[in-house]
């Protein structure tokens, strides 16, 4: 039987325009406490890369890259039951607060969600937190989602390079 697991808190700074959504914490970042910890998961290569900055290496680095970016980081999730880390074993989801969130980084005009479960999920609990703010799926960085890395940092760069023009409301 899978036990519950709780996601983290979001990484939130008041002036982020732009929130990427993750569906939950796999099972090596809840190990070691901070998002996409994976060591094959692309996410912390494909952020600095599009930014031009060297990679982080510990969270106070991975959190001020977010931050001087303007971006929020969190998951779709506040907990479930799942054995493993494949979205697809997810069972008894609650959603995160998203009210919270917005009211806490009212700048958010993006949502960005890594991979096609997170925008699967959020379309089911957390829709009605959309209003009129633009959504885009990427794909996943997750090691699973066997997209070449060249592709998945192109996918990443087009739209991050220009969400700073579309976080509010231009981008369908």
């Amino acid at each position: 039987m899978a036990g519950r697991i709780t996601a983290f808190p979001p990484v939130a700074p008041p002036g982020a325009r732009l929130l990427i959504l993750g569906s939950m914490p796999s099972v090596e970042s809840l190990k070691m406490g901070f998002y996409y910890a994976h060591p094959r998961n692309a996410f912390w290569r494909i952020l600095p890369e599009v930014f031009g900055e060297s990679a982080p290496r510990s969270i106070p680095e991975k959190i001020a890259l977010l931050e001087r970016h303007g971006l929020a980081l969190w998951d779709v999730l506040e907990s479930c039951e799942r054995e493993g880390s494949l979205d697809s074993a997810i069972r008894a989801p609650r959603a995160n607060d998203f009210g919270a969130l917005f009211e806490h980084c009212p700048g958010i005009g993006l949502i960005l969600f890594n991979g096609g479960a997170a925008e699967r999920l959020f379309m089911k609990v957390g829709r009605a937190w959309l209003c009129g703010r633009d959504c885009l799926r990427l794909p996943s960085t997750s090691p699973a989602y066997t997209l070449s890395y060249e592709r998945k940092l192109a996918l990443w760069r087009e739209a991050l390079s220009g969400a700073s023009d579309t976080a509010h409301g231009t981008r369908a």
